[in-house]
C-alpha cells in the first residue's frame, strides 16, 4: 500500500484554507443543522443526523429531511408531542437497521433528558469534568443517560463507548455542536475543543493509515486515540480541526488525497518521496 508518512501543519493548513469551506458540505448531513438559528433546536437536528449518518449518503439525507421535516421546529415538537404522538410522526420510518420504533425511543428519552437538565447541552456538560484529557468520560455517561444502563431490544440506534467501538457518529456529533466556525455550527458552551477526538469513519481511518497517524487496521477507539494524538502534535487546541476538510478528500469523487500528497511533497526542497 502506498503511503505518505506526512505529518505537517503546512500540509493541513493548505488542505483546511481549501476545502473547510460551506462550499464542500453538500452532501453531509451536517447541512440540515444550518436550518436552525435556535441551538436547542440544532442539538436534537443535529443528535437525530449524526446517529442516521450510517451507509449511502443519499440515503442519510433523505433520511435525515424526512424526520426532520416530520418533528419541525425539534424543540417544540418534544415540547408538545405525547410518547404516541412522537411514535405516530414515525411512522413508517426505516433508515437501514434504524426503524420507526427505535427513533421513537431517542427522541423520547431526549424529551425526558432536556425536561431534566434543560437541553442536552446541559446534560452533556454536568457529565463533563475539566480535569479528564478528553470528552470520552463525558460521553460514555451521556450515552448511559439516554440509555439508562441498556437500549430496548432491537433498538440499535446509539454506539456505547465503553466497548472499545470508534463512536464515530457521536464523535461528529461532538464536532458539529463544540466547535463553530463557517462549517461546524458549534453553540455548546463549556466543552473545549481540544477535548475532542476525532470522528474515525471509514474513510479518515484510510486517510490515517495513508498518512502514517495510526497503524491500527481496525477503526477503533485505539485508532481514533492515536489519530487524535497524532493531530495534538500540530493543533493542541483543536485536533479535531482538520477532520472536515480530509474527509472531502476521502468521499468526493473528484478530489484525490493522493495526487494532492504527491504535489505537495514535489514542492518541497528536497522533493520527498511516498514509501511503498
Amino acid at each position: 500500500m502506498e503511503r505518505f508518512p506526512i505529518l505537517e501543519k503546512s500540509l493541513f493548513d493548505q488542505l483546511f484554507e481549501k476545502y473547510h469551506t460551506r462550499g464542500y458540505v453538500h452532501p453531509d448531513p451536517l447541512e440540515f443543522l444550518y436550518s436552525y438559528e435556535d441551538k436547542q433546536d440544532r442539538e436534537i437536528a443535529g443528535l437525530i443526523a449524526a446517529l442516521l449518518a450510517y451507509g449511502r449518503v443519499a440515503q442519510i439525507l433523505d433520511s435525515v429531511g424526512k424526520v426532520l421535516r416530520q418533528i419541525s421546529p425539534p424543540r417544540k415538537f418534544l415540547e408538545q408531542a405525547t410518547a404516541r404522538e412522537i411514535h405516530h410522526a414515525l411512522s413508517g420510518f426505516k433508515h437501514r437497521f434504524t426503524t420507526a420504533e427505535a427513533l421513537a425511543w431517542l427522541l423520547n428519552r431526549s424529551k425526558w433528558i432536556i425536561n431534566q437538565f434543560g437541553s442536552l447541552e446541559a446534560c452533556f456538560r454536568s457529565r463533563f469534568s475539566k480535569e479528564d484529557s478528553t470528552v470520552l468520560p463525558a460521553l460514555s455517561n451521556f450515552v448511559s443517560t439516554f440509555t439508562d444502563g441498556k437500549v430496548p431490544e432491537g433498538h440499535w440506534i446509539i454506539p456505547n463507548p465503553d466497548r472499545g467501538g470508534a463512536c464515530k457518529r457521536l464523535h461528529l456529533y461532538l464536532r458539529w455542536m463544540v466547535r463553530q466556525d463557517e462549517v461546524d455550527p458549534g453553540g455548546w458552551q463549556g466543552i473545549p475543543k481540544s477535548k475532542l477526538l476525532i470522528p474515525l469513519d471509514v474513510h479518515m481511518h484510510r486517510l490515517a493509515l495513508l498518512l502514517g497517524l495510526t497503524g491500527r487496521k481496525q477503526a477503533d477507539l485505539k485508532a481514533v486515540l492515536e489519530v487524535t494524538e497524532a493531530f495534538q502534535t500540530i493543533a493542541p487546541d483543536d485536533p479535531v480541526r482538520y477532520d472536515f476538510a480530509l474527509t472531502r478528500l476521502g468521499i468526493r469523487p473528484e478530489l484525490n488525497l493522493k495526487e494532492t500528497l504527491r504535489e505537495y511533497l514535489s514542492e518541497k526542497p528536497g522533493g520527498k518521496k511516498a514509501s511503498a
